[in-house]
């Protein structure tokens, strides 16, 4: 299949839908290779820009809690390696863009990715397009089992409404998910949290927060 038939598949897309582009394990057993769903935030006409609808794992940010930029995190290295790796086909990953992220924080270099964590910035901007809504997400059964490395995706379980989702009929308590951006100290960066907020305080080797990508589809 050529990457213009890929590529022509997508290109009338529209911000806010959601389509499916590559693949990842999303059952509990992991043996699966299920589509991944994709938020559109925008269509230039030359390219998309995706964001998981769903959080796809659960990974820290940095194995140890030391001072890290984003450029060096543990995760950032896995999303351009292991997961880029999993998720794509050698046709999908020619339409994946390099996008230069430079919302990553005070002293933290510039970088170049395939797969990259939404800024602050950027999420900022997209939730006055979108609402508080684009925030809220739920961890697929996969992001929720408990990983070998200890990993393990908090869900909410308590009283507050803002706090779930319901799909498909189904009421699901939402989880907290990493952004890229480091806003305080090194040994600290970005996530959404409770009510859909954006918290500056999560230490880098905390265990229990998602990971939904983002990426620059070529059109």
């Amino acid at each position: 299949m050529s990457d213009t038939f890929v590529s022509a598949r997508y290109r009338n897309a529209q911000p806010g839908e959601t389509i499916a582009f590559g693949m990842y394990p999303q059952t509990a057993e992991g043996t699966d290779r299920t589509p991944i769903r994709w938020r559109v935030l925008r269509n230039s006409g030359g390219e998309l820009l995706l964001l998981s609808e769903r959080i796809l794992d659960c990974r820290r940010y940095h194995r140890d809690y030391v001072d890290v930029t984003w450029r060096d995190c543990d995760l950032r290295q896995w999303l351009n390696h292991e997961f880029y790796h999993a998720a794509f086909d050698p046709a999908e990953s020619n339409l994946v863009k390099t996008a230069l992220c430079t919302d990553n924080g005070e002293n933290s270099p510039d970088t170049e990715d395939k797969v990259f964590l939404l800024g602050v910035s950027e999420l900022t901007e997209l939730t006055g397009l979108y609402g508080k809504e684009i925030r809220r997400a739920v961890g697929t059964d996969f992001a929720k089992v408990e990983k070998a490395d200890g990993c393990r995706l908090y869900v909410y379980d308590k009283s507050v409404e803002a706090d779930y989702l319901t799909i498909d009929g189904r009421r699901h308590g939402c989880s907290w998910w990493w952004l890229r951006t480091q806003l305080r100290e090194q040994s600290r960066a970005a996530f959404v949290g409770t009510r859909a907020s954006i918290r500056s305080y999560g230490r880098v080797n905390l265990p229990w927060y998602g990971v939904r990508p983002a990426i620059s589809l070529s059109l």
